[in-house]
């Protein structure tokens, strides 16, 4: 792990420019009367935000979306608000709460950890580090009938799925089968040291699985009937993942309709 006793210079550009990217979310916001952007907390300097739903309706889904963890995977930052920005006018059909970057320091610094060198994808079960306690205490009480985490691998030889849905039917290949004409699925057998099927990989988790515990494994504890993630390769070009990431969450509301989802209480 690099020493971060000395920051290095944050070097913002097109894609890693967050306060570009919180003027991008104000935008859409202000054409989405049913959402808010808002500031939980404070990390490394930098404001974080949460964008959601102000007045939640039981009667329509709900879904949790979150980009930005490690800030060497800027495509699903983009992916995130790019597809907020194409879908504007359809978001009030939704509950929706949306972390939009929640490594803004890393971001910037094209760094996979936050400035206290830790990788934040592994302390969520844990309240010592501020800004999980702080995005904690916004999701309390909610719960979500999908909650999709937007990542990027070095290492896969295409995009592939982490899937937590308990008994719920898998949706691994029908996103498989969607989205392989945009990129094709990892063909490896093993990801991460689990037994993968042509980019799906589907756990059955417990608390005591692993010391650090990712975002998914509290969404799943806590928040969600289904908790998805997404990766893409961060060596092909950053279009192409941006293009995936996009159509990947395009999707969800659908296969949500069509797959037989089961619905939650939102809050």
């Amino acid at each position: 792990m690099p020493s971060f006793r000395s920051s290095p210079p944050p070097q913002p550009d097109g894609v890693r420019d967050y306060r570009l990217l919180l003027e991008r979310w104000l935008k859409v916001c202000g054409v989405e009367e049913s959402l808010a952007l808002g500031i939980y907390g404070e990390a490394g300097g930098y404001p974080l935000a949460v964008v959601e739903t102000t007045l939640p309706d039981p009667a329509k889904p709900a879904f949790y979306f979150s980009a930005g963890i490690h800030g060497d995977e800027p495509a699903p930052v983009e992916a995130l608000i790019r597809w907020a920005e194409q879908n504007q006018g359809c978001l009030a059909a939704w509950n929706l709460t949306i972390f939009p970057c929640l490594n803004p320091w890393g971001l910037e610094r094209n760094i996979r950890f936050d400035a206290e060198g830790r990788d934040l994808n592994r302390c969520y079960n844990s309240i010592k580090v501020p800004q999980i306690a702080a995005q904690v205490a916004v999701m309390k009480g909610r719960r979500f009938d999908v909650a999709a985490s937007l990542h990027e691998d070095y290492d896969a030889r295409g995009f592939y799925l982490y899937e937590i849905a308990g008994r719920h039917s898998s949706w691994g290949a029908a996103v498989r089968q969607r989205l392989s004409r945009l990129m094709k699925p990892d063909d490896r057998k093993s990801i991460d040291g689990h037994r993968a099927n042509s980019g799906t990989i589907r756990r059955r988790i417990h608390p005591r699985i692993m010391p650090g515990h990712p975002e998914a494994f509290l969404l799943h504890f806590r928040h969600a009937s289904r908790t998805l993630t997404f990766e893409t390769p961060s060596e092909l070009a950053l279009g192409d993942r941006v293009r995936v990431q996009s159509a990947f969450l395009e999707i969800i509301p659908k296969f949500l309709k069509s797959k037989g989802g089961k619905r939650t209480k939102t809050r």
